[in-house]
């Protein structure tokens, strides 16, 4: 799920799903399989693992997440509970002879946008959350956010009667990348360099294990670690976004593009995933390192 709008948007298929973590977000928890066969207790080279994640991708099935996972060898496929058993079935296909190095797990929900550092931002029709405050070397202030909010808005408002203008989307990366920009017009509002009352002194990329903690405009502050990284999520309607990180973090709509991060240092943008923060979820982020360094920005 993408965390992004809250309410109807007219057009795009694209933008008429929920961006928001789906309900009953919870861990992902692996899905019993048959015993292995001499097939799937083969060691699996860099190659075709790569060829198997391609593979995945090629069979283009909505609901699923997947990454290598060094530890065991093998291409981890996340599904979540709108993926059929004849889909699973698919992507083993698809994968050939490399259908081995395929593990496939389950979670439950459904994987979405997020579209609603966790202050609220409106666009016409939606609500999304701010990620980090940033400035060019010129000085001049900007915020990040997720690509799927600022993909195909124009104005930007800090409330939902639109009586105050933040700026204008700059940039867009979507999807394939899930990072945009947005440029203050507003000089009259203040841009302070923290999410909440915790101050952002650098970026860095995530590693896993790391303890997180996310902040968004529709459920607050989570923590959660990091399980995974350099998963690609298939949100469906050809909507991948490929290089994210995967957390225990919940989230849910309008927490896209909401701030992850740990103490000072920011880590990444909410992209979505599925659950919510009663049961728990699974959540994907985009880097924000990748976005900084795409617009020549940083954190302060």
């Amino acid at each position: 799920m993408r965390i992004k709008r809250t309410t109807p948007r007219g057009g795009t298929a694209r933008h008429s799903r929920t961006v928001a973590v789906a309900t009953g977000l919870v861990a992902a928890a692996a899905l019993a399989v048959p015993a292995a066969s001499a097939d799937e207790a083969r060691t699996y080279s860099a190659s075709d693992l790569t060829a198997a994640s391609d593979a995945v991708l090629e069979a283009d099935v909505a609901g699923t997440a997947w990454g290598v996972d060094a530890k065991t060898g093998k291409v981890v496929v996340t599904a979540d509970s709108t993926v059929s058993a004849a889909e699973i079935a698919a992507l083993k296909q698809a994968a050939g002879d490399k259908a081995g190095a395929l593990k496939i797990e389950r979670t439950p929900g459904k994987f979405q946008k997020y579209a609603s550092g966790g202050d609220a931002i409106y666009a016409d029709s939606w609500r999304c959350s701010l990620g980090f405050n940033v400035r060019n070397s010129s000085g001049a202030s900007f915020f990040v956010t997720a690509g799927h909010c600022t993909d195909g808005a124009g104005t930007w408002w800090a409330n939902s009667a639109k009586t105050t203008v933040l700026g204008t989307t700059a940039g867009s990366s979507f999807p394939g990348n899930d990072y945009g920009l947005v440029r203050y017009t507003n000089n009259s509002i203040s841009k302070p360099g923290t999410v909440g009352s915790q101050d952002i002194t650098r970026a860095a990329n995530p590693t896993v294990g790391q303890n997180v903690t996310r902040r968004g405009s529709t459920t607050g502050t989570h923590t959660g670690r990091v399980t995974a990284l350099n998963q690609t999520v298939n949100y469906g309607g050809g909507d991948v976004v490929s290089g994210l990180t995967r957390t225990t973090v919940c989230a849910e709509p309008g927490d896209s593009g909401g701030p992850l991060y740990a103490g000072s240092t920011a880590l990444g943008l909410t992209s979505g995933g599925s659950g919510n923060c009663s049961s728990g979820g699974t959540t994907f982020f985009q880097p924000v390192v990748e976005a900084l360094n795409a617009y020549n920005v940083s954190v302060y």
